[in-house]
């Protein structure tokens, strides 16, 4: 199969397994490391659609998903990174902003990416090198300043230690920016800088799954992502700050920024 063709296979995989969502109901949660952070039985179910199908469609692939018991190997040829519902507290809550993410790898490099949000009926997708899409119309992100951007930001919940430092950062970036929005799914975040509508996106903690596809797409986009320290994000499994930006001059501002609080 090609990249394309493999796009196209996550994207139908992901609009058919978000059915499970729209038509949840009486949702129970367990919780994993702590209150905040939660699974439900549709993210699980979501997850086991999803790879049933691209296995099927490739079965030499690797998976790296948010609620595997055990982790397949990252670096081998062909890789689908799965976040099954990327907003699981908002879809307890019925906040209708979540999203399924899925990216395919090969051999350590992020190739494709497809965020659905079946709420909006709104379809992100990007092959490398390709452009990225939304509902299958091109996207570019922003033009703007930082002092002319909205930004977003993930607190991550499950680093309550990270907290202060989270929340500093956020009145700084702040006090440069628009506005900000907490819109509790980090995908989705990502998604909104490749799209133009934020400028700017950064959370402290997040896994491969948060931002495998979303960085993609705003790569593709034409924006730039980065560790809040400055570095390249890691795509070998561990958990890592990420910051996503419109653009390398909105980046530069924004880690002139953290270094005054971080």
């Amino acid at each position: 199969m090609t990249v394309n063709e493999i796009c196209l296979l996550m994207c139908e995989a992901e609009r058919r397994a978000a059915r499970l969502m729209l038509r949840a109901h009486d949702i129970l949660t367990e919780n994993k490391t702590g209150a905040r952070d939660v699974v439900t039985e549709y993210d699980r179910r979501v997850q086991e659609q999803l790879i049933g199908e691209l296995r099927a469609a490739l079965p030499q692939a690797h998976f790296f998903c948010e609620e595997l018991d055990e982790q397949e190997k990252l670096d081998s040829e062909h890789v689908f990174i799965i976040d099954p519902i990327d907003g699981t507290m908002n879809f307890v809550r019925g906040f209708s902003h979540s999203c399924i993410a899925v990216a395919y790898a090969s051999f350590g490099k992020t190739l494709a990416a497809a965020v659905y949000n079946p709420y909006l009926d709104e379809l992100f997708h990007a092959v490398r090198g390709g452009g990225a899409f939304l509902n299958g119309r091109p996207i570019r992100t922003a033009a703007d300043d930082l002092e002319n951007s909205v930004v977003c930001f993930g607190t991550s919940p499950y680093r309550t230690d990270l907290a202060e430092k989270t929340f500093a950062l956020a009145r700084t970036v702040f006090e440069h920016s628009l506005d900000l929005r907490r819109e509790g799914t980090a995908e989705l975040d990502l998604c909104s800088v490749a799209a133009g509508r934020a400028g700017l996106s950064f959370e402290l903690h997040l896994s491969l799954w948060d931002y495998a596809a979303g960085a993609l797409l705003v790569e593709e986009a034409g924006g730039v992502c980065r560790t809040a320290e400055g570095k390249p994000l890691p795509y070998t499994g561990e958990k890592s700050s990420v910051v996503t930006a419109a653009s390398e001059a909105v980046m530069r501002e924004f880690l002139r920024l953290a270094e005054t609080v971080l």
